[in-house]
C-alpha cells in the first residue's frame, strides 16, 4: 500500500538523516528529499550519500540544492578552510567551532517552501540531544518556535507539522532505532573533515563510533 501522507526530510548525507528517512517511512510518509551543499569540507561524499539513499528508499522526488551564503559568511570550521575541524571534547559543553551560525534555520526555511509547494504534511530533521548539547538550532525550543513560524508563514490551508522524532535521544538511540528499521549505514557519511576515508576523531566520527560501540556492532565505512 502506498504511503498516504508526504514529508520533506532534510536529508544530510548521515546517519541521523537517514534514519529520520525510514522513521518517516515507518510513520507512513512518503519520503521528498532535500539536500543542500553549503561549501561544507564534505559536501561531495554528503551529495553521493543523500543520492544512494534516495535510490535505495525509492523516493518521490530528490531536491539538491546548493547555496554559497552560508560559506560566505563563514565563521564554522565546516566552511571555512582557514578554521581547523578540532578533534572530539564529548564533555565539552561549550558550542563547538562546527557550529554553522543559525544553519537549521536556513535549511528549514527551504524545507518548508519545498514542502508547501508539494503539498507535504511534514518536515523531518534529524536532530537528537547531544547536539542540541552544542548547537543552539538543536535545540527543543528552536523547533518548537519554528512551528511557530511555519504555522503562521504559510498559507491558511497549509499544515506542515515540524517533526524532530529524536530530539530526545543519544546517538545510541538513534543507531538502535536504525538497527530495528534496516537503515543501510554504510551508504551514509558523517566525518566532518574528510570525504574518504572519516578521520575517526572530529566531534561527529566520535559519536558515531561511540554509538555503534555501544550497540556491539562495527561502523561499516572506511576509517
Amino acid at each position: 500500500m502506498p504511503n498516504d501522507k508526504r514529508a520533506v526530510i532534510l536529508v544530510s548525507g548521515g546517519m541521523d538523516s537517514a534514519t529520520a528517512v525510514y522513521e518517516a517511512i515507518d510513520r507512513g510518509y512518503e519520503p521528498y528529499f532535500l539536500h543542500t551543499s553549503y561549501g561544507q569540507r564534505t559536501e561531495s561524499k554528503e551529495h553521493a550519500c543523500a543520492s544512494a539513499l534516495a535510490a535505495a528508499v525509492d523516493a518521490a522526488d530528490f531536491l539538491h540544492i546548493e547555496t554559497s551564503h552560508l560559506s560566505k559568511i563563514g565563521a564554522s570550521s565546516l566552511t571555512d578552510s582557514d578554521m581547523a575541524v578540532t578533534d572530539a571534547t564529548l564533555e565539552n559543553d561549550e558550542i563547538p567551532t562546527s557550529y554553522v551560525p543559525f544553519r537549521n534555520a536556513n535549511l528549514l526555511a527551504m524545507a518548508v517552501s519545498y514542502a508547501e509547494a508539494n503539498d507535504c504534511d511534514a518536515v523531518f530533521i534529524g536532530a537528537h540531544s547531544e547536539d542540541f548539547a552544542g548547537y543552539p538550532d538543536c535545540r527543543p525550543a528552536f523547533f518548537d518556535a519554528f512551528q511557530q513560524v511555519i504555522d503562521v508563514g504559510t498559507k491558511p490551508e497549509t499544515q506542515i507539522d515540524l517533526v524532530a522524532p529524536f530530539v530526545d535521544w543519544s546517538k545510541t538511540d538513534i543507531a538502535e532505532r536504525g538497527l530495528e528499521l534496516g537503515v543501510p549505514y554504510e551508504l551514509t557519511w558523517s566525518c566532518y573533515r574528510d570525504e574518504t576515508p572519516a578521520c575517526g576523531t572530529c566531534d561527529s566520527c566520535a559519536l558515531r563510533l561511540e554509538a555503534f560501540e555501544n550497540v556491539g556492532l562495527s561502523d561499516p565505512i572506511e576509517y
